[in-house]
């Protein structure tokens, strides 16, 4: 890695620590020149490589050089000297290509500093023992600590490569989610086209052909045209329900409002009455649960419009333990679930309502028809 900027002050501080003990010793002319001379080099050597060094490049490799020059003479100048390693073995370390250029590096530093204290110190066997501990006891920290924090480093870079790996598997996911979301709805929007509006206009189209045909025949009666008025008031009230139930959702003044107007804009539409309960905190749901139960409170309010005759609906919502319950009940003639289940309408609130970890169920009473969808709210996906 690149050493940062607080690597000046390091140096500095080390360098100006170095020069004053050097100084204040009161060694030789020829070690106080000696000295200066390798913390020259030091400062050099890091204002000319060692700022703009990386891992391994040439210019680490020249200031991991310098530095071990630079270490073994100022020791060589005086002993006390020797603190220059708290600044020379993590430099080495932080720039250093792999764990084993590190070692070498750190060995020949260790090798440098012991020929220093040989050379300011002395040969005798009671000096060479004690910098043979010196070193060693060095070399040693230095090592273990350049081990210890390699392994965090290393660990920190696995966990990074796996956070970005994460991240761009939950990215690719959510595309994949919203596209599949895409090809659903307009598979849903095709089928529902098909099975309601064009089937009507179908339906139109041979009414108008037959008025044609007593036109010509000057037979043409009222109940034709009445048919074909039917038919377009069909395909109409079928083109309202399918744009209402896919219609952007507003929820800014939360679920309750909503449902307060998809009830009121659905009573004026047909003349049925629709009255609404809303018993439940806004806060508990979040907007994605609120999306689902609008979505299901719409197309139970299409099937009463296409198939119930009814006088009056209401929508229910409501928590029930960890579920949010919605109910939509009206007065109509009934149906038979088994048979309603084949209709893609509630098929396809159903696949909703899965994806979202939640059921639906009907009760096609006459009088008291029932369609109840349940949500578990902390398993609505953000």
């Amino acid at each position: 890695m690149k050493l940062s900027r607080r690597w000046d002050l390091a140096i500095t501080a080390a360098v100006l620590l170095c020069g004053l003990i050097l100084l204040v010793s009161g060694p030789s002319a020829r070690d106080v020149a000696l000295g200066a001379a390798a913390l020259v080099l030091l400062v050099l050597s890091w204002l000319l490589f060692g700022r703009r060094a990386t891992e391994g490049d040439a210019r680490s490799i020249a200031f991991s050089v310098a530095v071990v020059i630079a270490s073994g003479l100022v020791v060589a100048a005086h002993p006390v000297l020797a603190i220059i390693q708290c600044i020379s073995y993590p430099a080495v370390w932080m720039l250093a290509r792999s764990t084993r250029a590190a070692v070498l590096f750190n060995v020949a530093i260790a090798l440098s500093v012991g020929v220093g204290f040989l050379v300011s110190v002395g040969t005798t066997p009671a000096d060479l023992g004690q910098t043979a501990l010196t070193v060693a006891v060095s070399l040693g920290f230095s090592l273990a600590f350049g081990f210890w924090i390699s392994r965090i480093a290393g660990l920190s870079e696995e966990r990074r490569d796996l956070l970005e790996n994460l991240t761009a598997a939950q990215t690719e996911l959510a595309v994949l989610h919203r596209d599949a979301g895409v090809t659903s709805e307009r598979e849903r929007l095709a089928r529902e086209l098909h099975d309601t509006i064009a089937q009507s206009l179908a339906g139109l189209v041979l009414l108008s052909q037959r008025a044609r045909r007593e036109l010509a025949a000057d037979s043409l009666g009222d109940d034709t045209l009445e048919l074909i008025e039917s038919g377009a008031r069909d395909a109409l009230a079928e083109t309202r329900s399918l744009v209402a139930g896919s219609a952007p959702v507003d929820l800014e003044a939360g679920i309750a409002a909503a449902l307060t107007r998809l009830a009121e804009r659905f009573e004026r539409e047909t003349g049925i009455r629709v009255t609404v309960s809303a018993d439940v905190d806004r806060a508990a749901l979040g907007r994605d649960a609120e999306v689902v139960l609008l979505r299901c409170a719409q197309e139970g309010l299409a099937n009463v419009r296409k198939h119930a005759g009814a006088r009056t609906a209401r929508l229910d919502l409501g928590v029930d333990g960890d579920d949010a319950v919605i109910r939509v009940i009206d007065d109509g003639r009934g149906f038979d679930p088994a048979g309603a289940s084949s209709g893609f309408g509630l098929a396809g609130l159903r696949d909703r309502l899965a994806l979202a970890g939640g059921s639906i169920e009907m009760d096609g009473t006459a009088g008291a028809t029932t369609l109840t969808a349940r949500l578990p709210v902390d398993g609505v996906p953000a």
